[in-house]
């Protein structure tokens, strides 16, 4: 982990076990939410909010900020919190999740929540956005660089093979792919609903610069993250991203368990998803003290 610190390290996992309970809470407040694939992608969310976006909390339409396009849009039952803790967005407004009236539904819309650089929730539409503002990037010779992630279960749409082909024609290394390969989608593990491997050699054919992480590791999504960061500076293949996780990520009851997609806690589940929550911080702090320099 070259350029990261045991300290920071230590204060990102902190934060992604802050971040994971109040993705708990705003699913309590919500009354069901998609909280398996929010756990999955949270580690990367805190990376990448608290270390590497350029952007100003102050200024949201800054022009020249670093996008962020959350194409799997149903994680927004993680994304929302990351919002609200960033300073976009009244924290009261989590308390409102998904009912009557709230301006924060169960997609974000762009027009009503702030920091949000592409409503999502068609899925399949990400990709092409990320080529679009990553192709707007180069030709107005502007240096921000564009972050999109996508669900496994997402790359079945057709569109997003055609936004990756796009950033692969135009070498698009300003847009970085995240791929939340957490094995499982709504129906099922992705593997028996409709086959998507072998990702990495698919995502290879298509000219990526391929990097294959524990996703649910911060030392090595930040190892990974500056590899494409570096490549971004030159016209060259994009780079992707593909991340091993676990639907429902931190809670062991749940995780790896498709049946986690879309869910509702009771106040007795609710207190014992806390209490394993807190047991996989642990572990991670442990590994933090392991593996960090």
């Amino acid at each position: 982990m070259a350029n990261l610190s045991k300290q920071e390290w230590t204060a990102l996992e902190n934060k992604a076990y802050d971040l994971r309970k109040l993705c708990m809470q705003t699913t309590m407040w919500a009354g069901s939410g998609h909280i398996g694939g929010g756990l999955s992608v949270m580690d990367l969310l805190t990376v990448l909010y608290y270390k590497y976006l350029n952007i100003k909390v102050d200024e949201p339409q800054w022009e020249d900020r670093d996008r962020f396009i959350l194409s799997k849009g149903h994680a927004a039952i993680a994304y929302a919190p990351v919002l609200c803790d960033k300073g976009f967005n009244d924290p009261e407004m989590l308390k409102t999740f998904n009912l009557s009236g709230s301006k924060m539904g169960m997609h974000l819309d762009s027009n009503k929540i702030v920091g949000v650089d592409a409503s999502t929730g068609s899925l399949g539409h990400g990709a092409s956005i990320a080529a679009g503002t990553a192709l707007a990037a180069r030709l107005q010779n502007k240096d921000f660089l564009t972050y999109v992630v996508t669900g496994d279960g997402e790359l079945g749409e057709g569109s997003n093979w055609e936004g990756f082909m796009t950033m692969n024609h135009y070498e698009l290394s300003n847009c970085i792919v995240f791929i939340d390969r957490n094995h499982c989608m709504i129906d099922g593990p992705t593997e028996e609903v409709m086959k998507l491997e072998p990702v990495a050699d698919k995502m290879r054919a298509f000219g990526f610069n391929t990097i294959c992480v524990d996703g649910n590791n911060i030392g090595e999504l930040c190892d990974a993250i500056d590899i494409a960061i570096e490549r971004s500076h030159e016209k060259c293949a994009p780079t992707c991203i593909l991340m091993d996780t676990l639907k429902g990520a931190g809670i062991k009851s749940i995780a790896g368990d498709y049946h986690c997609h879309y869910m509702a806690l009771d106040d007795d589940t609710f207190a014992k998803y806390s209490k394993e929550l807190e047991e996989d911080y642990r572990n991670r702090l442990a590994r933090v003290e392991k593996e960090g320099k």
